[in-house]
């Protein structure tokens, strides 16, 4: 009789998951994007200000993602997660204080930039975005336990950033910007949504209420139908108003993406060993249509 062998993830996998690289289109977008924004009304990009937010950018999220892992090593949620950074290397104290020193360093490029501008604007709104980012699993705060990380992570990837972004180029605000950071700040929100649909039992045993705790896997499905829809919904409304170019109806260009989303949650959502990718489908879809609104915004008028 032929036996079933588990398959166990070698070492380069683990840290690859750990690691999470597709995670950092969640990092880059807003500043692709509140860029292509400030070019598309000015004609006008500032290279220097846009490679070092970039970098910055990525060096915060690296901070979210370490300090992350710290945090929640502290609650028990990992224990099942051979893929966290502090049960990989069994040092929780390295990675915390590496994860600060990213922080340390992505701080240092906005306060360069904001040396360049002489405005402390940019790295007030950044410093924001770290305080929302550090309340979602920091303690005593610990929001996201509570069924807020993605509200947290609308504002803070969405509006924030993107008018952080867009004023780091023309040092003033648009509403404009603010219309393309609703699009941006959902489809960052759907990634960590979608993150919880495999994780039921291991947030129920920590008691964290994520959103799919709260309605069940079900109904998470159907709310993330709304929502992913929603985003088309918006993209057509905005360009009837004028707040888009036209142009922008090339983010239709990803509903394949969406659809492929969509359709894997309604299929496998009870199925944890069958959804766990879905947060992986909702990055492809952040990154296209993401590429897509910032060519909307490039492409001549």
């Amino acid at each position: 009789m032929a036996t079933t062998r588990l398959v166990q993830p070698t070492p380069k996998k683990l840290w690859l998951a750990a690691i999470k690289p597709p995670m950092y289109s969640v990092a880059i977008m807003p500043i692709i994007v509140g860029t292509a924004v400030a070019f598309g009304e000015t004609n006008k990009i500032n290279q220097s200000i846009f490679f070092t937010f970039l970098i910055s950018a990525i060096l915060i999220l690296a901070w979210e993602n370490l300090s992350n892992d710290v945090f929640d090593s502290e609650t028990g949620i990992d224990q099942n997660k051979p893929h966290s950074v502090v049960n990989l290397t069994g040092n929780k104290s390295l990675i915390f204080w590496l994860s600060n020193l990213c922080l340390g360093l992505g701080i240092l490029g906005i306060l360069l930039i904001a040396w360049w501008q002489q405005d402390w604007t940019v790295l007030i709104i950044i410093l924001f975005c770290c305080l929302l980012g550090y309340t979602y699993q920091g303690p005593p705060f610990r929001l996201g336990y509570q069924g807020l990380g993605e509200i947290l992570c609308f504002f803070a990837f969405g509006p924030l950033a993107i008018a952080a972004t867009y004023y780091s180029q023309t040092q003033s605000f648009s509403i404009t910007s603010l219309a393309v950071s609703v699009f941006i700040g959902m489809s960052t929100s759907i990634i960590l949504f979608c993150s919880h649909f495999h994780q039921v039992e291991d947030d129920l045993a920590a008691g964290k209420k994520s959103p799919i705790v709260r309605l069940g896997t079900a109904t998470g499905a159907k709310v993330l139908k709304w929502a992913t829809t929603s985003l088309y919904a918006l993209t057509v409304l905005f360009v009837v108003f004028n707040l888009y170019p036209r142009w922008i109806l090339l983010v239709f260009m990803s509903l394949p993406f969406a659809i492929a989303l969509v359709n894997h949650v309604e299929q496998y959502h009870a199925e944890p060993d069958k959804v766990n990718n879905s947060k992986f489908l909702a990055i492809n879809l952040h990154f296209v249509s993401g590429i897509l609104l910032a060519l909307g915004f490039i492409l001549p008028h």
